[in-house]
């Protein structure tokens, strides 16, 4: 049976990783250069600490990107990246403060 399901979707199998969704909620944010940089910065970080493991990869990548903003002086969060993303600022916001936290011990 799985080799059925598999010749169906013709071997194209993926597991949607943090990136992915970085690369998703910054195009849906129109995020400018050092934004994009910065982002993909604070999210490689996260690679690097256990206690963040408990967190949804779409999580994570909202929060590099909330903080990314926030770290640049624009809006940390916006109606847009909320359609995308699916999660409140206050969500999000929470997930930020871990990261920040593991990179400060």
């Amino acid at each position: 049976m799985e080799r059925e399901i598999l010749d169906t979707l013709k071997y194209q199998v993926t597991v949607p990783t943090s990136h992915t969704f970085l690369v998703r909620f910054l195009k849906a944010g129109h995020a400018d250069k050092q934004i994009v940089q910065l982002a993909c910065y604070i999210l490689d970080g996260t690679l690097e600490s256990y206690k963040l493991i408990q967190y949804l990869p779409s999580q994570l990548a909202a929060a590099a990107i909330f903080i990314a903003r926030r770290t640049v002086g624009r809006n940390p969060w916006s109606p847009t990246l909320l359609r995308y993303a699916i999660y409140r600022e206050e969500e999000v916001a929470l997930v930020a403060r871990d990261i920040l936290a593991e990179n400060q011990s």
